[in-house]
C-alpha cells in the first residue's frame, strides 16, 4: 500500500512530524508482524532506540540491517569481540556498546529457543480485545503482558528488554492495538 497524503486521514499525533514517521505508521507499527529474525530485528532496533528518538532509529535502520546481517539470528549469533569493534567503528549506527553487546547476546538467547522467538513473543500478546486508545496520552508506556514478556526474556538470557521496550515491541508488530481511536488504521492488532 502506499503512504497516503500526511493530510488525507486521520493519523495517531505521532505520525505526522516527519515523512520517515508517516511511512512507517501507514505501512509497518502495529500490523502484526512474524518470524524469528523480523521479530529479532525489532527487538534489537527497539532496545537502540531507548534514550533517543525513533526517528533517529529509522533513518539509521538501512544501516542496522546492513551492520547486523539482516538482522539473521544465526549469524548475529555468532559475531565475536572483531564483529563488536567493527561495530562500535560504524558512524551509521547507534554505537552504544552495551547495546551493541546486547543484541549479539540476544541473537545467542533466541537462537537456543525450543519454540523460536516469535512464538515465544506472541505468547504474551493479549487475547481480550480492548478498546483503542481516545488519545496519545492513554496509550500506556507498559502492561502486565509487557512486564510479564521482559521477565520471561530476561529469565531466558535476553539483555535491554524492558517492560517499556517490551512494550514498544508489542505496539510495532501488532500485538496490541495502540492506534488512537479517530486513526484510520483499525484492528491491527492480531492475537495468533
Amino acid at each position: 500500500m502506499e503512504t497516503l497524503a500526511s493530510g488525507a486521514v486521520d493519523r495517531c499525533g505521532w505520525a505526522t512530524s516527519a515523512p520517515e514517521y508517516l511511512e512507517y505508521h501507514d505501512q509497518e507499527w502495529g500490523r502484526p508482524l512474524h518470524g524469528d529474525d523480523a521479530l529479532f530485528e525489532r527487538m534489537s532496533l527497539e532496545a537502540f532506540q531507548s534514550g533517543l528518538s525513533w526517528i533517529t532509529i529509522l533513518r539509521k535502520r538501512p544501516a542496522f540491517r546492513e551492520a547486523f546481517a539482516g538482522f539473521r539470528i544465526p549469524v548475529v549469533a555468532e559475531f565475536g569481540d572483531d564483529d563488536v569493534e567493527r561495530l562500535m567503528a560504524d558512524a551509521r549506527i547507534v554505537r552504544n556498546r552495551a547495546k551493541v553487546t546486547a543484541a549479539v547476546r540476544n541473537a545467542r538467547a533466541a537462537r537456543e529457543l525450543p519454540e523460536g522467538l516469535s512464538a515465544l513473543l506472541w505468547s504474551f500478546a493479549p487475547t481480550a480485545a480492548r478498546p483503542r486508545p481516545q488519545t496519545l496520552a492513554d496509550v500506556p508506556a507498559s502492561s502486565p503482558e509487557s512486564v510479564a514478556m521482559a521477565k520471561e526474556l530476561k529469565r531466558r538470557g535476553f539483555a535491554f528488554v524492558g517492560p517499556t521496550t517490551s512494550y514498544a515491541l508489542m505496539q510495532a508488530t501488532g500485538m496490541v492495538d495502540d492506534h488512537v481511536a479517530t486513526c484510520f488504521r483499525v484492528g491491527s492488532a492480531d492475537p495468533r
